[in-house]
């Protein structure tokens, strides 16, 4: 499974579209309807999925999927 599949499997568990419907131009909570809440669990389970230590500063920048994706291979 390629990590933008696994990091869209983690979105899919806090919304309701489905992976492979996801594009990297949605937003979590405008297209996805993320709370604040879903969005900072989230983020957890994103660092302890891929082993990375998120700056809340930056992940509040976070928008979009693309985004998030690219804030994550800067990380690794």
């Amino acid at each position: 499974m390629t990590q933008e599949m696994q990091f869209k499997k983690i979105v899919a568990q806090y919304c309701s579209v489905k992976p492979e419907d996801m594009t990297n131009d949605m937003r979590f909570r405008e297209d996805l309807g993320l709370s604040s809440l879903d969005f900072m669990s989230f983020l957890g389970e994103l660092e302890d999925t891929f082993d990375v230590e998120l700056d809340e500063q930056d992940a509040l920048k976070v928008i979009t999927i693309g985004q998030a994706l690219e804030l994550l291979e800067e990380l690794q």
